[in-house]
This record gives C-alpha cells, structure tokens and sequence, in this order.
C-alpha cells in the first residue's frame, strides 16, 4: 500500500455476517455477533461512505453498484415473513463507484459499473446493526466467480488507491462455513478443526513478524491451512477477507473472537 497521504486512506474492516437474516431476528446463536458488530462500529466511528465486498455476490468481473438509491435483495429463503420486509434505505453513492470502476480499470480487472442492482444481506443485515440510521452512502463491489484468491487481493490493491475522506472498507463474509456442520450436533472433531482454522487464519492476519510476503503467500495459499476445505467447502465467504487484505497489506490492527450458532468465527479491523 501506498503510504503517502495515509491520513487519507481508507479505514478495512473484514466481519462475519452470521445466517441470512438471523442476526436482525433475535436468534441467540448470533447474539455474540450482534454484540460485536456494535463494538467494531463504536470502535470506528461514523465513516463518511462506504464500500461492501460481499460474499453474496459474484460476477464474470468485478461490479459495482452506481445507483443512486439501490433497492434490497432478500437474497435468502425459508425464514419468516418479517425477514422479507427489513429495511435498510442507505443511499448510493454514484461518484465514488465511479471512481472505483476507473481504479479496478486501471489494475486491468474490467469492472462494470450496475445501477440496476441493490444491496444484498451481505451489506444490509450487519450495517443495520452498526449503522441503523442507514444514512451512510454505500457502494457494494461483486466477487469474481473464478474465486482466485490472487485476484482478489488485486481488487484490494487497487482500491487501496482511493481518497475519500473518512471512508471504511468492508469485507462481510464469514471466517467459518460449512453450512452442515452449523446444523449438527456438537462434535469434538469439528470443534478442533474449528478452532485450528482460525488460530491460523488470526495468526495470519494479526502477527506483525510476518513479512508482507510471508503473509501475502499465506492468504494466496490459504487452501494449505489447518483444516482449510473443511471450514471452507467453497470460498467466496473467505474472500472478502483477500480484499481486505489486498487494500491495507499489513497486520491488522485488532482481532475480535467470537462464537455465532456454536462455531468459533473472527473480525477485523485495519
């Protein structure tokens, strides 16, 4: 990352955004999740705009939302009605996705830019919990569907170049999930395989002995961690966290730990 007029850089946050809907239901399996959505959005403040790379979503290339006033996706099934009547009205921000689109353009990614679609849950379940207001103009970036960790960093990379007062960065993905295990009974097995998964993935992302291009070589090759395809079948929940990584390139600056549905998950903030 460029240090210059690193005043001005934009604040990363990777979090795990709990299932579907559930965080905004009262589920008590995410009530640790709610608690520490709460904390990261005291510990960073207010941000002027935001960017929202969600597992949610993927795409041929990167896309970008450039509507002005983006509608939801309930981009979920089988919960209560209620869930698809969540409100969460935070306006776009045409300008800044127009500037991203010329800077993933630039690291010869071929962005596009979508002012059809609206925010999906990856966006709009945990920002009402840390922005309820919804009064934050929001930009949300796609995945690339070849899920190459390298290109993801790349996307990181490029958006490390914005300049936008008091921006934050978001990755909302989820550092645990197999869906499965979420739904079985409790299982010592899965519990080490659990917590072995984030002991790397924390030490990845938090030990400051590591140079850039030990840890850089660790999140390309994260397939090689402890237990790494069983935590990750597929994925594009891990990715956002590649982004993240991909903007701030260096340890990040506080870990938080936590429990959702009875599995040990992380955030992160830069």
């Amino acid at each position: 990352m460029n240090n210059s007029n690193i005043s001005n850089a934009p604040k990363v946050l990777f979090l795990s955004h709990g299932g579907g809907p559930m965080p905004l239901l009262g589920d008590v399996g995410h009530k640790e999740l709610v608690a520490n959505l709460k904390t990261m959005s005291e510990r960073i403040g207010k941000p002027s705009a935001m960017i929202v790379i969600s597992a949610h979503w993927e795409a041929n290339c990167p896309i970008i939302t450039s509507a002005a006033q983006p509608t939801l996706v309930y981009d979920f099934r089988g919960f209560p009605p209620e869930s698809y009547q969540i409100e969460y009205p935070a306006p776009g921000n045409p300008l800044l996705a127009s500037k991203i689109h010329a800077l993933l353009n630039k690291y010869g990614l071929g962005a596009e830019l979508d002012g059809q679609r609206g925010f999906d849950h990856g966006l709009f379940v945990p920002l009402k919990i840390m922005y309820p207001k919804a009064d934050i103009p929001c930009v949300q970036v796609s995945l690339v569907n070849t899920l190459d960790p390298r290109q993801h960093i790349r996307i990181g990379q490029a958006l490390s170049e914005l300049r936008h007062e008091n921006l934050l960065i978001v990755g909302s993905g989820f550092t645990f999930h197999n869906m499965r295990a979420f739904f079985s009974p409790p299982d010592v097995e899965v519990q080490n395989m659990n917590e072995s998964f984030e002991a790397w993935l924390i030490d990845t992302c938090s030990n400051r002995d590591i140079d850039e291009q030990e840890r850089t070589h660790r999140f390309e090759n994260w397939q090689q961690a402890p237990f790494a395809r069983y935590c990750h079948p597929r994925e594009e929940h891990l990715l956002p966290l590649h982004v993240c990584y991909g903007v701030s390139q260096r340890a990040c600056s506080q870990v938080f730990e936590l429990r959702v549905l009875g599995k040990k998950a992380s955030a992160y903030i830069w």
